[in-house]
């Protein structure tokens, strides 16, 4: 006998959980293979123990989903088995279209539709048969399954490529839609299509169907849960129906609802069953006519009794044992003596089996009764296996006179029995076992082929990634590259902006003037060597501080109006003169000029003040004026020169006079153009002594031009100031002729 595995309690609560919360029963699957798929996630999710995964599963709802979808293995494709499709093509759906007349509904029923892979494969075998418009009109096709998720998809109808592989290049081509990524089903053929939820164990069958698909379904569920299941599917067909199993389920191999049409790739017609109840009362026999026959003589009865291979005991209607044949003697030890005395007195009448009760029922009922297979035990070792027969013995008018016990010998025949059933019992469970192993096998199979087909998406998405990291590491290499390239011009121009800050802070320290930077509101930015030593203040004690504010011996405040009309732009820069005191107490008289501070789109972001000390500029103009007045009054002719070019700087109003040219036309004539007799480069090479500084004073006699065109006799005495600034060369001129004609006089 085939032994059933103990029910753990804990397992079968956690199934008891899961139909009463979510309404999944799982009762019905095969334990070992739900078992197997319960642990699966029990160890995803970190669960010891059925009880705890049942508390997992009421923390976390999410987790009914993942349950589902690993205990409902969705692994499908279109057209799976291209040679079953193929017989559904070419011998199943013309079958269909033939009974189908009158225009009929045709009507298709997709058990454990998954993602809807199988009823579009049939959905394209229907409209290739009968054209999409009498498709449209007449197909309706149920697609039902546990899972939710499942259905969601199966209702989108979207597929990737790798999903399309299956399908016929031109049936590809007419009943799907590109898009970017993904193949869509045609629209039409999809509204012909239902999806629902349905639980085939539990919930009524659809009906009246033509075509019913349960592939690989009935391998996940126990026998006795296919044996509910298949009436289901057996009532759900039209008497002419089709089912289409998967090609590892063989329940159908030996039913009596189905019978087979292609058992390779198992598809099989529905076999029509007439349920009728048995007739009530009871069939009367014809009895031959009574003959009037000689009576036998008792001795050759008894004799013919004896050879009877049967023991056989009748019983009288007063309860007397009233014959017992030889086989009867020798079986069950009644003698002579016994025959006569009341059956219930002897071993027989209670062993084997109480044999009263069975006896009055006969006489009773006057029908007889049969006791098979009882155990009759001669002594210790050797037992017998006998069938009794209680028959009554009829008179003419009907009733019972007698009753006949008949012992047979059943021993071989029931050690052939158990024999036999142990035989069958054993091919059974191989059977079952060879079946089960060919479901675990399956099971396995689709779990590799899903497994494989997880392996190679993930292999794709990890080449894609793989992909797409080189892609980004040569992106990285060359932003690395330009981050190195921009890092490179950033040092450059840093190192640069340092030499140049370097250059402008010794130009700002070697200017002979203050430079002071302002912010927009007037707060110092930079202050400079020269500031430091007027003002007596060092850069770090005014930096940040407001210039506005700021004591330093200049009246600064007054610069205010002048500040603010730079800094609106009514003025591109001021200049403004103040007197002060420097930080020795020194009385100075400063020039600032005040410009804006632009950046290349001119916008004002500050000042720029630029202090220059002008005291000695000041008393030397005011000492130039008061030299200018004096040797303008004087008689004789002063010219001042430029040592490098000899041009007349300056010339006091004798010499204008005397020479005829005014100070504008002198400006523009250099020594050499008066002195006719010397060259300009002679002049040079006679003032380089004096120029040299090897002569205090050199004088010169020469003639010079004047405005008129003639020309007088002159002394010239040459006087070079080189400690001036700017170095000067100075000339005195003095009229020969006037000397001469006093000293001809004299």
């Amino acid at each position: 006998m085939v032994e059933r595995a103990v029910p753990d309690p804990e397992f079968e609560a956690l199934l008891r959980h899961i139909q009463e919360s979510r309404g999944l029963d799982f009762r019905g699957y095969k334990r070992t293979s739900l078992r197997r798929r319960i642990a699966l996630r029990m160890e995803a999710v970190g669960a010891e123990d059925f009880a705890a995964y049942r508390t997992c599963l009421e923390a976390q709802p999410s987790e009914y989903e993942e349950l589902l979808n690993t205990v409902l293995i969705n692994v499908t494709s279109f057209f799976r088995d291209e040679d079953a499709w193929n017989v559904i093509r070419d011998e199943v759906i013309p079958e269909i279209l033939k009974n189908a007349e009158d225009d009929r509904a045709i009507r298709v029923w997709s058990v454990g539709c998954a993602s809807g892979e199988e009823p579009y494969s049939i959905a394209m075998l229907l409209a290739e048969a009968m054209g999409m418009a009498d498709f449209c009109r007449r197909v309706k096709i149920y697609a039902t399954d546990l899972d939710e998720e499942a259905l969601k998809v199966a209702r989108v109808a979207t597929y990737s490529p790798r999903e399309v592989e299956s399908v016929p290049g031109h049936l590809l081509e007419k009943y799907f839609e590109r898009t970017s990524n993904h193949y869509v089903f045609e629209r039409e053929l999809r509204k012909c299509v239902i999806f629902g939820r349905h639980n085939v164990v539990h919930d009524a069958p659809i009906s009246r169907i033509d075509l019913l698909t349960c592939r690989n379904l009935l391998i996940y569920l126990e026998a006795e849960t296919q044996s509910i299941v298949l009436p289901r599917l057996h009532y759900a067909l039209n008497p002419d129906g089709f089912l289409f199993l998967g090609k590892a389920e063989t329940q159908l191999a030996r039913s009596s609802l189905f019978r087979p049409v292609d058992m390779k790739h198992r598809i099989f017609a529905k076999v029509p069953q007439e349920w009728r109840r048995p007739l009530n009362g009871s069939f009367t026999a014809n009895r031959p006519t009574r003959l009037d026959m000689p009576l036998p003589d008792v001795h050759l009865l008894e004799a013919v009794i004896d050879e009877v291979g049967t023991a056989l005991l009748v019983i009288d209607d007063s309860g007397a044992v009233a014959l017992a044949n030889l086989p009867a003697r020798n079986l069950l030890g009644v003698g002579e003596a016994d025959l006569g005395r009341p059956f219930q007195d002897l071993p027989i009448s209670y062993r084997p089996i109480e044999l009263r009760g069975p006896i009055d029922e006969a006489f009773r009922g006057r029908r007889g009764l049969r006791l098979e297979d009882q155990e009759y035990r001669l002594n210790q070792t050797e037992v017998m296996r006998l069938t009794i027969d209680v028959r009554p013995l009829q008179r003419a008018d009907g009733s019972v006179h007698a009753i006949l016990l008949a012992f047979h010998d059943h021993t071989g025949i029931h050690g052939l029995r158990r024999e036999l059933e142990a035989a069958q019992e054993n091919l059974e469970q191989s059977i079952e076992e060879l079946q089960s192993a060919n479901e675990e096998l399956e099971t396995t199979n689709e779990e590799l082929q899903s497994t494989n087909e997880e392996l190679e998406t993930t292999n794709e998405e990890l080449q894609s990634t793989n992909e797409e990291l080189e892609t980004l590491n040569e992106e990285a290499r060359s932003s690395n590259e330009e981050m190195e390239s921009v890092n490179e011009e950033l040092r450059i121009q840093a190192e640069q902006a340092a030499g140049y800050r370097l250059h402008l802070e010794s130009v700002l320290r070697s200017m002979n003037a203050g430079i002071v930077v302002l912010d927009p509101r007037h707060f110092i930015q930079s202050w400079n060597r020269w500031s430091e030593n007027s003002w007596g203040l060092r850069a770090e004690e005014v930096l940040g501080t407001s210039f506005d504010r700021l004591d330093i011996g200049l009246p600064v405040q007054q610069l205010r109006d002048s500040m603010i009309a730079v800094q609106s732009g009514s003025e591109e820069q001021t200049e403004r003169q103040l007197e002060g005191l420097d930080r020795r107490g020194r009385r100075i008289i400063c020039r600032i000029r005040i410009t804006g501070l632009m950046d290349e789109t001119g916008a004002n972001h500050g000042l720029v003040l630029v202090f220059q000390d002008i005291t000695d500029e000041r008393n030397s103009e005011d000492y130039t004026r008061y030299l200018g007045r004096v040797l303008g009054g004087a008689a004789n002719q002063i010219y001042f020169l430029d040592p490098k070019n000899l041009r007349f700087l300056l010339v006091n109003d004798s010499a204008q006079k005397k020479l005829g040219f005014n100070a504008h036309q002198l400006s523009r004539m250099a020594l050499p153009d008066l002195l006719p007799d010397i060259s300009a480069d002679d002049l040079h090479a006679i003032l380089a002594p004096l120029l040299g500084g090897e002569l205090p004073e050199l004088p010169l006699q020469t003639a010079m031009r004047f405005g008129e065109g003639g020309s007088l006799p002159v002394d010239l005495r040459l006087q070079y100031f080189s400690e001036e600034t700017p170095p000067i060369l100075v000339a005195m001129v003095y009229d020969r002729s006037e000397r001469e004609l006093s000293a001809a006089l004299e």
